[in-house]
């Protein structure tokens, strides 16, 4: 539970740890009589642009956490797709076949899991997917050529699903955007510490709640930049992976059921 808590409030935390720094700058500065910068409109002004140009950046990378919350459905429902056939296959023909890509197609959704964590490269990751040819070839004799069409046309579905969370997780948005308003927060934070506002102690508490707006917005964006963070040592917003969970979860009490399991993609009868 504390570690649950912890997690939740890690944006928290962090942003009043640069808070902190920053209140700790503004009373050195006011001790050492180095407040010597006069507060002007412009200081809203650049509030404004800032949180303007940040509010972009969040926009930017909310559209990519919505597509990327559906993308863990997407994946569980196309090898349900393949499941579904081999139990036909079984049940219809009673061939070796249909169990054998039931206990591939359990070894790899561990795989898909593994490579979220990045225990598996996406390289033999996609080497498994194309692995799939060969019972799409065994199963021809066994079923209906469409049936092997819409299996061909699932694959292919899997290996842009793929590639997509690959792309989301191995890039970043707009990184010259995080760059410029990285660099006038930290500019307007030091703008802040250096400027005289009467009274005092009132200002730190304006300075304070700039100054978290600020950050906490920066680390918020930062961190949903990579909706597949689950390998990150601070990450607190992923996407959840419980369609593919329950899927797996599925798969291996059905396996049971038939007395098999999965290993390295042959049938292992216990």
């Amino acid at each position: 539970m504390l570690a649950r808590i912890r997690k939740k409030h890690t944006l928290v935390l962090s942003a009043f740890g640069i808070v902190g720094t920053v209140i700790g700058l503004k009373l050195g500065a006011h001790w050492l009589g180095w407040e010597v910068l006069d507060v002007t409109p412009l200081f809203s002004g650049i509030v404004a642009a800032n949180v303007f140009l940040m509010g972009f950046l969040l926009s930017g990378v909310l559209s990519d956490f919505k597509e990327s919350e559906r993308l863990p459905g997407e994946l569980a429902t196309t090898l349900a797709a393949f499941t579904d056939e081999a139990l036909c296959v079984h049940q219809r023909s009673k061939s070796p076949v249909g169990l054998e890509l039931l206990v591939f197609v359990a070894g790899l959704s561990g795989s898909i899991n593994a490579w979220f964590f990045k225990r598996e490269r996406t390289r033999e990751l996609m080497e498994k997917v194309t692995d799939l040819n060969r019972f799409f070839l065994a199963l021809e004799p066994l079923t209906q050529a469409n049936y092997i069409v819409r299996l061909k046309q699932e694959q292919q579905n899997l290996r842009r699903i793929l590639t997509r969370i690959h792309t989301i997780r191995e890039t970043s948005f707009i990184s010259s955007g995080y760059l410029i308003a990285e660099l006038t927060s930290t500019f307007l934070a030091l703008g802040l510490v250096f400027a005289d506002i009467d009274p005092f102690y009132e200002s730190l508490f304006v300075v304070g709640v700039i100054v978290f707006l600020l950050a906490y917005l920066i680390l918020l964006i930062r961190d949903l930049d990579n909706p597949f963070g689950y390998y990150e040592a601070v990450t607190t917003e992923d996407v959840s992976l419980k369609p593919l969970e329950d899927f797996r979860a599925g798969l291996d009490l059905r396996l049971r059921e038939l007395g098999l399991a999965p290993q390295g993609g042959r049938t292992v009868r216990p």
